[in-house]
């Protein structure tokens, strides 16, 4: 998944191959499945979650059944994967399928599509209860082609120019700043409040400031109304944070602003605008 534990995984992005994970980890996390399901005695599928916090793996939940992920690794690594554990069900031997080439032949991305749109007034904060209500995927040879296909596929078209706010909490200000300096490189102006504007003047990355709802206008929301922000990032942490900054979630979702809640999607963003703009496709329309 590209967002951390505590997004629920049904509305987490997923890449495939993983993209943040190591080839030792990869290997230890496959070893750690068949353990598990050799220990269950599951035959067919096997749905485990991990986490994994520095170089430690931890096992969330393991359900002996499919999930609705399956049929995006089954297009990932072509391999009818479905279809074979139905068989192996009902008595056929594992063994009796060639899977040796069940592998990703591209990078895939599985993005989960969201209702927000529908439900004025409706904070699209991401967490650990699910609220999306379908997916599509990207697929391409470059991972950030990938996630802006999957972006495109959700109904997100991600700007290649304009105005970024940026505000996250304090755990995830240093993460911020490769975001924050790979905007700034690729020629968008930064708009962030006082605290992340502080941290990213301190690190040298030109941004502009703005008001916090709270402290009057002229604000974010007035600035995001008036259109002078073609993509927001917004990681939050408390209550009273959560509930500070509902308002421009709400006015991002109205207004039809592509925002992400979390630094790793927010990343993720980041690469696709990159490839989008060093493909010289800036049309949503002219990718395949």
């Amino acid at each position: 998944h590209i967002e951390e534990a505590g997004v629920h995984s049904g509305d987490s992005a997923c890449a495939l191959p993983p993209f943040t994970l190591s080839v030792d980890l990869q290997k230890r996390l496959g070893e750690q499945a068949a353990q598990l399901a050799m220990a269950l005695n599951v035959r067919g599928l096997i749905n485990i979650q991990f986490a994994v916090k520095d170089n430690e793996i931890y096992v969330l939940e393991a359900n002996p059944r499919a999930s609705r992920t399956v049929p995006f690794v089954a297009k990932a690594v072509g391999a009818p994967i479905a279809g074979i554990a139905a068989k192996v069900m009902a008595g056929e031997a594992l063994s009796g399928f060639d899977l040796s080439n069940a592998r990703p032949r591209r990078i895939a991305i599985k993005e989960a599509v969201f209702p927000f749109a529908r439900f004025p007034g409706v904070d699209p904060q991401l967490g650990p209860e699910m609220r999306s209500t379908g997916e599509v995927m990207g697929w391409d040879d470059d991972f950030g082609m990938a996630f802006l296909k999957s972006q495109l596929g959700g109904g997100v078209r991600l700007p290649d120019e304009g105005t970024v706010f940026i505000s996250v909490r304090d755990s995830d200000k240093k993460g911020a700043e490769e975001a924050a300096r790979g905007l700034a490189q690729l020629g968008f102006t930064l708009l962030a409040t006082s605290g992340t504007a502080d941290h990213l003047e301190s690190k040298g990355i030109p941004v502009k400031r703005v008001n916090k709802v709270l402290e009057g206008q002229p604000h974010i929301v007035d600035a995001m109304i008036n259109g002078e922000v073609q993509l927001v990032f917004n990681t939050t942490e408390g209550a009273a944070s959560l509930s500070d900054s509902a308002s421009i979630r709400r006015t991002a979702v109205a207004r039809k602003i592509p925002y992400f809640t979390t630094l790793a999607a927010s990343l993720a963003a980041v690469k696709a605008i990159a490839s989008m703009k060093s493909s010289g496709r800036t049309e949503g329309a002219q990718i395949r």
